[in-house]
């Protein structure tokens, strides 16, 4: 295997490897799809995000208007990607950081941010974009009463898009030798759609510009109204991009369509990705390669050439898209397919499929199938049907009581039927028939009764599987 060059001499400092991260196909996720599709892998920046390229544009502009002098603090709200850009070269120019963060951002984000020495100040998610403790309003607030501050203001600096107009735009058309037929990004602050789209719409005015936005965000509403709906966002899990309000970084006019996609299926795809296609990446990324299949998908041109932004590393999601339990919490995660078969097909042993006894039966012969066969239970059956059921608790309790009851008929013995169940039913389904007063239910496939699944069996499948 033939490995590309990279990094062939030394770096002055880390901010040298800004950029120029490489255009990977996708293989696995576009199975089916004739359109190719490709990847731009902006976690191999190292602040693992497409962010740090638009970090020290943004400090070397304020040096230039003499707005961040030596030993200056620059404040920020961010999603914590822009945070992390600006502290690792704040940290090679001698800046503080103070960085403001929704409370529904990973804290593997948090943890990094402080690693570089940044104060992070959690604010809530479900307030107003122009309420006080919005993020973005308390970093100006901050920026405003600190003393040689600035306002990175990602959301409104020029500097912004202008960094990807720049360098991630030219990128694009020299790795896709022009080829490149289809841009599709989401827009956070805007800075890296608009950029790129701008830089290529130049190049070849027929390259397509797709945007990605999460269901709750307003953006897709207000471009398909051209601006004259602008409702309240609600929130939503997908961190980095969609947004509550119309960044100033966001030029809606290059953009060729939106389309919107829920949190369900950006974590999946990003999931895929990770396990496919051994790209390891965030929710957001996900979002952007879902509208990038189907995009492909319509176009359905083996000449075409499609490019998704894979905007960062899977690593600031280990405790949420990474997480089965904080998936399954926020119904992100399908419930296993797992049927009645598959917990018929774990049961070991030399025991009969069913063991039954019939409603003529006496109750010693009743108590004696079970011993015979180490089973606390049975179906009473006619043909295939269940009529009743018997255990060998109150059997024996019942028999201790009054002996004589040991040749009484089941018939006259007997509690409630056992359920039948499909055997294709779902074991989370099953899980909740089972109960104290519902030990077991009988499996059914084509009419036929294929076996019994009791308390005991479910909770052996449950602990192994």
């Amino acid at each position: 295997m033939a490995f590309v060059e990279r990094n062939r001499r030394p770096c002055d400092s880390v901010l040298d490897t800004i950029a120029w991260t490489p255009l990977i196909r996708l293989n696995s996720v576009t199975r089916g799809i004739r359109t190719p599709v490709y990847g731009k892998a902006e976690f191999f920046n190292p602040g693992g995000s497409v962010k740090d390229r638009i970090a020290v544009p943004i400090i070397e502009q304020a040096e230039r208007e003499g707005r961040l002098k030596p030993g200056g603090t620059i404040v920020e709200g961010t999603s914590g990607n822009t945070g992390t850009a600006l502290a690792i070269a704040a940290a090679l120019r001698g800046y503080k950081c103070i960085f403001t963060m929704p409370d529904k951002m990973s804290q593997e984000k948090v943890r990094l941010l402080k690693a570089f020495g940044a104060e992070v100040i959690v604010t809530p998610t479900a307030v107003p974009p122009d309420h006080p403790d919005n993020y973005v309003m308390m970093a100006k607030r901050i920026a405003k009463e600190t003393p040689n501050a600035i306002l990175a203001d990602q959301f409104y600096n020029e500097a912004n898009p202008q960094a990807h107009y720049d360098v991630t735009g030219p990128e694009l058309w020299e790795q896709t030798e022009g080829r490149i037929t289809h841009f599709v990004a989401a827009a956070g602050t805007g800075g890296t759609i608009t950029g790129v789209g701008r830089y290529l719409k130049e190049k070849n005015p027929g390259i397509r510009i797709i945007a990605g936005d999460p269901v709750g965000s307003i953006l897709a509403d207000y471009w398909r109204t051209d601006g004259r709906q602008i409702r309240e966002g609600v929130p939503y899990k997908v961190e980095g991009i969609g947004q509550d309000k119309i960044p100033g970084t966001l030029d809606m006019r290059l953009i060729d369509d939106f389309e919107t996609v829920t949190d369900k299926e950006s974590f999946a795809m990003a999931r895929r990705l990770t396990r496919e296609e051994g790209l390891f990446v965030g929710g957001s990324s996900g979002l952007i390669t879902h509208v990038a299949l189907r995009v492909a998908r319509e176009v359905d041109d083996p000449n075409a050439f499609v490019v998704t932004v894979l905007c960062d590393t899977g690593e600031r999601y280990l405790s949420k898209v990474y997480n089965d339990e904080w998936m399954r919490e926020n119904q992100m995660l399908d419930s296993s397919r797992a049927t009645l078969m598959h917990v018929l097909g774990r049961k070991e042993g030399a025991t009969p499929a069913v063991v039954s006894t019939s409603q003529g039966a006496t109750v010693r012969q009743a108590l004696g199938l079970m011993t015979l066969h180490d089973v606390s239970q049975l179906p009473v059956m006619e043909d295939q049907n269940c009529v009743g059921s018997v255990s060998d608790w109150s059997l024996s309790q019942k028999s201790l009581e009054n002996p004589k009851l040991l040749d009484a008929t089941v018939s006259e013995v007997m509690e409630s039927p056992f359920p039948m169940v499909a055997s294709d039913q779902s074991v989370d389904n099953v899980v909740k028939l089972l109960s104290k007063a519902n030990p077991a239910v009988l499996v059914r496939s084509n009419g036929t009764v294929q076996g019994i699944v009791t308390r005991s069996d479910m909770l052996h499948y449950m602990m192994t599987r």
